[in-house]
């Protein structure tokens, strides 16, 4: 089986910010990188294609990281529930830590750091997760009725859903 490269979805709200990240991380091979401007946009992307980690702004503007994670872990029409979140945050509070635990966030980085030791972090994250073969990647219907099989029923018995 081949393995395709890992997806890291980045939500910032710091336009400066989501550009140098994507950068740093995009010049890793194995890295796809994808920056959305909204959680919106985010969920739609994650409905149709599964994301393996996603970067996300603590302290994002009413739509912090920690209301991203509750919303997409939430989603039941999200294509894989298997993602990793990591935080950034401008500084660690117990009240910080109560809401990141809460909401499912893998990890919490405080803001400012280097971009660098970022990319060391989602590799990490990454290796501690199971690879994705392309016949898992595939995406999903869910049934939806706008799905027009061309050559008529599936007679594979283990169908990719």
């Amino acid at each position: 089986m081949t393995v395709q490269p890992r997806t890291v979805a980045i939500l910032v709200s710091n336009p400066a910010l989501s550009s140098i990240l994507g950068m740093v991380l995009a010049a890793t091979p194995s890295l796809r990188v994808r920056p959305f401007e909204s959680l919106l946009a985010l969920s739609t992307y994650m409905r149709l294609a599964p994301v393996d980690l996603i970067v996300a702004d603590l302290d994002g503007d009413g739509t912090g990281a920690d209301l991203v994670a509750q919303a997409l872990r939430s989603d039941k029409r999200v294509d894989s529930p298997h993602f990793q979140i990591i935080a950034l945050a401008g500084a660690v509070t117990g009240e910080t830590r109560t809401a990141a635990r809460r909401a499912g966030i893998d990890e919490v980085m405080v803001k400012p750091m280097s971009p660098r030791y970022l990319l060391e972090r989602v590799l990490a994250r990454l290796h501690r997760s199971p690879v994705r073969s392309i016949r898992q990647g595939l995406p999903r219907h869910h049934g939806m009725n706008n799905v027009v099989p061309l050559f008529g029923p599936s007679r594979d018995p283990d169908p990719v859903h």
